[in-house]
């Protein structure tokens, strides 16, 4: 996003050109604790009524550039945001997801306080392309991540690592806790079928699960949540 629309002239220049204006001599002498016989660099013979008049006029230019830099750190904080969502799906995409995880791998680190991340893999997925389109499996992946989203705490985390890979991170869970979130989460998913136009198409997940070591790389844990999903997956077909 670009962002503009900010003012490029510097402070000193709006001041003495609303100084100007008025017809006043403007020294460059700056104190640090101004007093009314020399305000920005003025004596109490400079402050004419023009003068007056003119500084009002600054501070009224001040107070606009104040709104500005306060619109202009909105706009970088949506930018910010949107740069960390998931094209399709209204989740972090993995980069976003992956900072997460470190921040939640140090702060382990820090206090010992446990946490784990779940690796979800569609089954079966490409079958829902080629059958009913793209635009079918799009609207899948959207029901899974809104069906995630709708079963966690506020301090968990969900986020897509592409394709049809899905993953939640979950504070303050242990392994065995993460587990049952784990089971639990994939059972929402399954529990309806998408619907697309006159079609409808059961959803089949697969999971694996990983304790998030204090300090630990978030790559390598993500890495061997998705081994132990692939191992899982093995297991029960």
């Amino acid at each position: 996003m670009k962002i503009s629309g900010a003012r490029t002239e510097p402070f000193a220049a709006i001041r003495k050109r609303a100084l100007a204006r008025a017809g006043a001599q403007v020294t460059a002498r700056e104190v640090s604790a101004p007093d009314s016989a020399a305000f920005l660099g003025l004596t109490e013979t400079d402050l004419t009524p023009k003068v007056v008049e003119a500084l009002q006029t600054l501070m009224s230019e001040i107070e606009d550039l104040r709104n500005e830099v306060s619109v202009l750190k909105l706009r970088l904080n949506e930018a910010q945001g949107l740069a960390d969502m998931d094209v399709l799906t209204p989740v972090l995409n993995r980069r976003a997801f992956l900072r997460e995880m470190k921040r939640v791998a140090a702060f382990a680190q820090r206090y010992g306080s446990p946490a784990s991340v779940v690796f979800f893999d569609l089954d079966g997925f490409k079958s829902v392309n080629d059958r009913f389109g793209h635009a079918a499996g799009d609207e899948a992946l959207k029901a899974v991540a809104k069906r995630l989203l709708a079963n966690v705490r506020e301090s968990d985390i969900v986020g897509r690592m592409g394709g049809d890979e899905f993953a939640v991170l979950l504070a303050q869970a242990d392994k065995e806790t993460a587990l049952a979130k784990a089971q639990s989460l994939a059972e929402a998913v399954r529990a309806e079928p998408v619907e697309f136009g006159e079609w409808s198409a059961p959803l089949h997940i697969s999971f694996g699960v990983r304790e998030i070591e204090p300090g630990a790389d978030p790559e390598e844990a993500l890495a061997e949540a998705d081994a132990a999903m692939f191992l899982r997956k093995r297991k029960s077909a």
